[in-house]
This record gives C-alpha cells, sequence and structure tokens, in this order.
C-alpha cells in the first residue's frame, strides 16, 4: 500500500503509530486500533477507519470521567474527518457507527465511500444487511 495514505492516516491520529505486527494504532491508551498491513488500497483503509474508528468517536468510555471520554470523542472523530476529508458530526458518526461499525456491511460501506459519504444513504434507513 501506498506510502502516502500511510503518511496521511498517522498525521490524522496526533501520537498514532503503525507498530510491528502492522496493527494502526489510533490511541493507544483506548486500544482504538485495526490491521492495515491487509489493506490494499486507500479505500479499503477508508473503510476500516469508518468501520474501525467510528466506535471510539460515538460511544467508546475508556475513561473514568466524562470530560476526557468527551475529548477522547472528539479526537476520534477529528481524526476521522481529517483523514476522510469530511466533516461528520457527531449525529453522523452515530448513524456510521449504528449502520457501518464493526464491519457489519463492507458493500454499504463502499457504497457510502464512493458516494462521497452520502448520509442519506445511511439516513434513509437505506442499510440492509446483505
Amino acid at each position: 500500500m501506498d506510502g502516502i495514505v500511510k503518511l496521511k492516516l498517522i498525521q490524522a491520529f496526533p501520537e498514532s503509530f503503525i507498530n510491528d505486527s502492522g496493527e494502526f494504532i489510533a490511541h493507544e491508551k483506548a486500544n482504538e486500533y485495526f490491521i492495515l498491513d491487509n489493506c490494499k488500497d486507500e479505500e479499503e483503509v477508508k473503510c476500516k477507519v469508518l468501520e474501525r474508528l467510528s466506535r471510539g468517536a460515538f460511544k467508546t468510555e475508556p475513561f473514568e470521567s466524562m470530560r476526557k471520554n468527551d475529548g477522547f470523542h472528539r479526537f476520534m472523530l477529528d481524526g476521522i474527518n481529517e483523514f476522510l476529508g469530511t466533516a461528520f458530526s457527531s449525529d453522523n458518526i452515530e448513524i456510521i457507527y449504528t449502520y457501518l461499525g464493526n464491519n457489519v456491511n463492507r458493500k454499504k460501506c463502499l457504497e457510502f465511500i464512493r458516494s462521497g459519504y452520502d448520509m442519506n444513504l445511511l439516513k434513509k434507513g437505506a442499510v440492509k444487511d446483505e
């Protein structure tokens, strides 16, 4: 995979890194990561960013204080937006996590990316298990 994509990913999430196992670690303390080594192209990385990191941006609470968890959610959402070139809101990321998180529908995730991140694909209840 292109080194530029890796650099862009690391720049989007300050203090992130790629470990010796080929995992992209977006946030070490919260254990937010995905396997980067098996991504064949940038589109697959975009899928994994949406599928694997949307939970952290929406609901993961790795810290004891709500203030820290809110900051963590903002960090994850900001990183997703920077990497993808989007302006997703907290409400958008909830919808994205609900319908695309945890790789529940890769086909729909690809359609969403290829549409230019058209939230109407998800908001209209167009997502069905396929």
